[in-house]
């Protein structure tokens, strides 16, 4: 299993990134997260994806989860076209309700499994990979929703780490003071987790 976990973007360890990856690899860009804002917004955010990897020699396409809701095969061979997943931050409730509508989840556990692909990504997602969302609520608002997503909130994660994850701890980022009260709530509620402060990132694989 290959995982590059950073607290923002693409953190102070880009040369592993480029190992785990592979120079010059296939990376689907996730941005699904950020579905909440606007188009115009929307549309930057992805950009500056795309330019941060390809930085790093990396060649990226964007696969939006909203066009696989409800059709998991037609994603899964679309994944095959591609080396790596980067899953960018945003709102890690509605990350993950697309990774449920897409199928999104089952798929990542099984090509994780067999190393048939890397993942990587920031901020939610790799929140996402947590065992459980509780406490997250202190920094996303896990009922915002837009067009087509389900409006049930989903307090499980994707189970992939054993423990979960506070990025951006003091940091100057805007969500700081937020996570400071989430790594309170971690730790009355025993729940384990590991937190990373803006440039570090975990490196498995």
């Amino acid at each position: 299993m290959r995982l590059y976990l950073s607290s923002f973007r693409l953190g102070d360890e880009t040369d592993e990134l480029v190992r785990l990856f592979g120079y010059g690899k296939r990376v689907a860009v996730v941005a699904n997260a950020t579905d909440l804002v606007t188009k115009e917004e929307r549309a930057f955010k992805v950009q500056t994806e795309h330019e941060l990897l390809r930085s790093l020699g990396f060649k990226t396409e964007e696969i939006d989860l909203r066009n696989y809701f409800s059709r998991e095969e037609e994603l899964r061979t679309a994944l095959n076209d591609f080396d790596c997943i980067w899953v960018r931050g945003g709102n890690v409730f509605l990350l993950r309700r697309a990774f449920r509508q897409s199928g999104l989840d089952t798929i990542l556990r099984e090509l994780l499994e067999k190393d048939q692909i890397a993942y990587g990504g920031y901020s939610a997602g790799i929140c996402i990979l947590s065992p459980t969302l509780k406490g997250l609520e202190l920094v996303d608002k896990p009922y915002d929703i837009t067009t087509h997503y389900d409006e049930k909130v989903i307090w499980d994660g994707l189970n992939i780490l054993p423990y979960s994850i506070a990025p951006h701890y003091k940091s100057d980022h805007p969500e700081s003071a937020d996570i400071d009260k989430c790594v309170a709530y971690f730790k009355k509620h025993k729940i384990p987790f590991k937190p990373l402060t803006d440039g570090q990132a975990i490196v498995i694989g």
